[in-house]
């Protein structure tokens, strides 16, 4: 396949999403990744009940085997702990490249061409009808296309530890202190990610945990660590466009909402399938104009979250409300979930 309908630059959840959307609307479609799958990255590594359907939409099934189901979330802060439930459906913890490695499947069976090992180079070279940039928070893509322009963009600062430990409750807990929060997802019987966010680019998960969370510290001190640490930065970014002529972004090259909201990947699936309406359309317009409106509910929660992380009179006073009056974090996580 040398002159394909699609040639999407990036073979990350966002880049396989985009292509597994444009062939089931019947258009050739080459992947190229300089990278060889699977592909881990930094990451809660939780995928929320609207992020399980929006894959499921696209054809990518992610079974209860391939992780640990949790049917809810619980904050801890302040010396109070809340839960509720999703209203329907549960999400799951799923380890990244086991992740990755479920969605080469699914583009292998969709007939999309993967070219591993293989990065785009000069991409005035490429032969395509469209040309998706699907590569990152970086993206040369956007830069090439003269895209690279943010109405919004600040930053904080992730990194990821896994304990080989069995997870002691079945929700999706996060653990709020001063200027960071911890997430725990259990991702197997015997595993659980411990991802940190925060404003210091210098604090580790060690470092947290032992300074800032000594509950939590207790409850893994001990256990076998099974992965390398992992960073990355996590940012809130608003692109002026994110299509121009027959190019077009998708993921975190096209923006991004903070990693608290965990919708990072429901926001790409949802994405993916605007966008290969638009391109079986012959016009980008309508995903250009759509794609913002996908992000105003996870950047409107993000924001409610992280005031709990700005000071310990609000964590308290947030804390002892949604204790206080459980419906309120019930009504919460139904928003936050859609």
């Amino acid at each position: 396949m040398t002159e394909p309908d699609v040639f999407v630059v990036g073979g990350g959840p966002a880049g396989l999403a985009a292509a597994i959307a444009a062939r089931l609307k019947g258009l050739s479609v080459v992947v190229a990744d300089g990278n060889s799958p699977p592909i881990d990255k930094a990451c809660g590594e939780g995928l929320m009940p609207d992020a399980r359907l929006a894959a499921a939409r696209l054809g990518i099934e992610i079974p209860p085997a391939l992780g640990f189901e949790f049917p809810g979330v619980r904050f801890h802060g302040a010396g109070k702990s809340v839960a509720a439930r999703f209203p329907r459906g549960c999400g799951i913890g799923v380890r990244r490249t086991a992740l990755h490695a479920a969605m080469i499947v699914a583009a292998e069976r969709a007939g999309v061409e993967l070219r591993w090992g293989a990065p785009a180079g000069n991409f005035d070279e490429i032969r395509a009808r469209w040309i998706l940039g699907a590569d990152g928070s970086s993206s040369r893509v956007r830069a090439w296309a003269g895209l690279d322009r943010y109405r919004h963009n600040t930053r904080r600062f992730a990194c990821r530890q896994h304990y080989a430990i069995a997870p002691w409750t079945d929700c999706m807990e996060i653990y709020w202190g001063e200027g960071c929060q911890i997430y725990v997802t259990p991702v197997g019987a015997d595993e659980v990610c411990v991802a940190l966010i925060s404003r210091d680019r210098e604090l580790s998960v060690e470092a947290a945990l032992s300074r800032l969370f000594p509950v939590l510290d207790e409850r893994v001190r001990g256990a076998p660590v099974c992965s390398r640490p992992r960073g990355a930065v996590t940012a809130t970014a608003r692109l002026e466009n994110v299509a121009r002529g027959n190019v077009a972004l998708i993921g975190d090259a096209s923006g991004s909402v903070d990693a608290i909201t965990g919708e990072g990947l429901c926001l790409a699936f949802k994405q993916a399938a605007l966008l290969a309406d638009a391109m079986a359309g012959g016009d980008l317009t309508a995903y250009a104009r759509a794609h913002p409106r996908l992000a105003m509910r996870p950047n409107v929660m993000a924001k409610l979250m992280t005031t709990l992380d700005r000071g310990t009179r609000l964590r308290q006073f947030g804390m002892s409300a949604m204790s206080s009056v459980p419906w309120i974090f019930e009504r919460l996580l139904a928003v936050h979930v859609g």
